[in-house]
């Protein structure tokens, strides 16, 4: 009787998290176990029991908060893969610039999990340098590190960003992202409020980055022109510094939320403004007026492909078939969307790896 195989997903923030587990969820048949991201380089080691880095998805306050739903869906937590002392057949990243030396003789698969940071000065020296792409602090890099042997990722205009920043286009194949995959769903939700202007605020000085804040209120004060304005802040923030500022700047009617689902918010609004922040993508694909630190006809050519909820299945389907693959991993993507694709197709033989850092 054949083995089953095993699965390890790699698991981050909440959105990240609650994507391996859609994911993960299709995959029937197959023996799924969840870690949260690590790195086991020894500086990233010694950096992690510093302060400095409990705002990044390799601390343990979100290591806590990724296990706590895990186990509230009953799944089998090996973090690190040093539980149980499996040797797993395939391993799903939600990050790229993280990269464990230890999978580099392992089937690898990355997922874009949402929209990515601007790809800045320090980005490029990282990038030029060489540099792992966590130091950029940020997920400017995540996708275009070319690290996995396969990459699923949103739409085609996330394939070709990703191909100029470095990652192998023959490696790339459109999927969709499965939290952002059917944003109409969204318009059907009980939040009470409407016809208002939404804000909804970054992490961005959480991740260390510059944030004049009290400027961007008062911009978004200007937007609205009189209207209602609500601020959803970002769970990673400093929520008491972020809500003293928003009543210090904004009108006294404004409403400030920390927690609620942010997608029925944009659903509900007439304009959104955002900083950095995937829900720009839900305004624009809903048709509200959206202001955002990004381009936005740039986030229209990248947008997620929306696909009824279906990407999550195809995600599980590039799995199911990558993981039963004979044949080079260079091969694998154009063998898979050939209508007669068939796992058993070898190619020129070579050891499956990625590349490690």
């Amino acid at each position: 009787m054949p083995k089953t195989k095993k699965i390890l997903f790699l698991t981050g923030s909440p959105n990240q998290t609650t994507q391996m587990h859609k994911i993960a969820s299709e995959l029937t048949g197959y023996d799924c176990y969840f870690s949260q991201v690590f790195d086991d380089a020894l500086v990233v080691r010694l950096l992690l029991k510093t302060p400095l880095m409990d705002k990044i998805v390799l601390s343990d306050p979100f290591r806590r908060k990724a296990e706590e739903y895990l186990k509230q869906h009953n799944q089998k937590i090996d973090y690190k893969g040093e539980n149980y002392g499996h040797k797993y057949d395939l391993v799903v990243m939600c990050s790229d610039v993280v990269f464990p030396k230890r999978f580099k003789n392992t089937k690898t698969i990355f997922v874009q999990e949402g929209m990515t940071d601007p790809f800045n000065s320090w980005s490029k020296i990282v990038k030029m340098l060489g540099l792992p792409g966590f130091m950029t602090l940020s997920t400017s890099l995540n996708g275009s590190m070319n690290l996995a042997d396969v990459y699923c990722v949103a739409s085609d205009g996330y394939k070709e960003r990703f191909s100029k920043l470095g990652t192998d286009k023959n490696k790339i194949i459109t999927t969709g992202m499965p939290n952002f995959d059917n944003m109409f769903s969204y318009v059907n939700n009980d939040f009470p409020l409407t016809n208002y202007v939404l804000v909804c605020t970054s992490d961005i000085r959480e991740c260390y980055g510059i944030d004049y804040r009290k400027k961007f209120i008062k911009r978004c004060v200007d937007i609205a022109k009189g209207r209602q304005i609500i601020f959803k802040l970002h769970p990673n923030e400093v929520m008491e510094r972020a809500v003293s500022e928003i009543k210090e700047c904004a009108p006294a009617d404004a409403l400030i939320y920390t927690t609620g689902n942010s997608n029925h918010m944009v659903a509900n609004c007439d304009v959104l403004i955002t900083q950095y922040s995937t829900l720009t993508y839900v305004g624009l694909e809903l048709g509200k007026e959206v202001h955002s630190f990004f381009d936005v006809e740039e986030l229209k050519r990248l947008a997620p492909l929306q696909n009824g909820a279906t990407s999550a299945k195809k995600i599980a389907d590039v799995c199911k078939n990558y993981v039963e693959y004979t044949g080079d991993s260079r091969y694998f993507i154009e063998n898979y969307q050939n209508p007669l694709f068939d796992t058993r197709i070898v190619r020129p033989t070579k050891t499956v790896s990625a590349v490690p850092l």
